[in-house]
């Protein structure tokens, strides 16, 4: 499996890829039109597809995995880890100490960044409220009115707030020190 830098050619099948990988995922509505810029970007591809990518932000010591993504179709052939493998040996040689990722309670996910040596160092909660949801909780100004809201809440709020928002999720940060 060849892991390679991401191309400007790879965009469409790169945006293909994260919207087929994330669809069964908490993060199911994370769709993007275009695709933003990190400071590493790396891919798999077959058969001229995209079907794994990681991105990850380097803005000092530590980094941020942004994104590790893997077609449905192709889960469980060690692409994921090989993406992360390479980035971690980029990493190192840029003198990153410390790589964080924030993810939600999926499961699999947990149980890939666990395997690969993450371990979580906080959680808080991303809230999805709806315009009638919104409504109740925030009052318009200037003359906006919310249609919908992305919200972040402190985790010990959960109880109450998943009995009066539908879409609430734990957001966790996972760490792995460099060696």
């Amino acid at each position: 499996m060849a892991v390679r830098d991401y191309e400007p050619a790879d965009e469409v099948s790169w945006l293909r890829c994260r919207v087929l990988g994330l669809l069964d995922t908490s993060y199911y509505d994370d769709v993007w039109p275009v695709r933003r810029r990190a400071d590493l970007e790396l891919v798999v591809r077959s058969d001229n597809v995209v079907i794994g990518a990681i991105d990850v932000s380097v803005p000092g010591s530590s980094a941020t995995v942004d994104l590790v993504v893997v077609h449905p179709d192709c889960r469980g052939r060690g692409i994921a880890t090989a993406l992360l493998d390479e980035a971690l040996r980029r990493l190192e040689r840029c003198g990153v100490t410390e790589v964080e990722a924030w993810t939600r309670s999926d499961p699999s996910a947990l149980k890939w960044y666990a395997r690969n040596g993450f371990v979580e160092t906080s959680r808080y909660l991303h809230v999805h409220a709806s315009a009638e949801e919104v409504g109740t909780a925030v009052s318009a100004r200037h003359g906006l009115v919310p249609a919908g809201a992305f919200l972040h809440a402190r985790i010990e709020r959960e109880a109450e707030l998943r009995q009066r928002f539908e879409r609430v999720y734990v957001c966790r940060r996972m760490v792995r020190a460099m060696p």
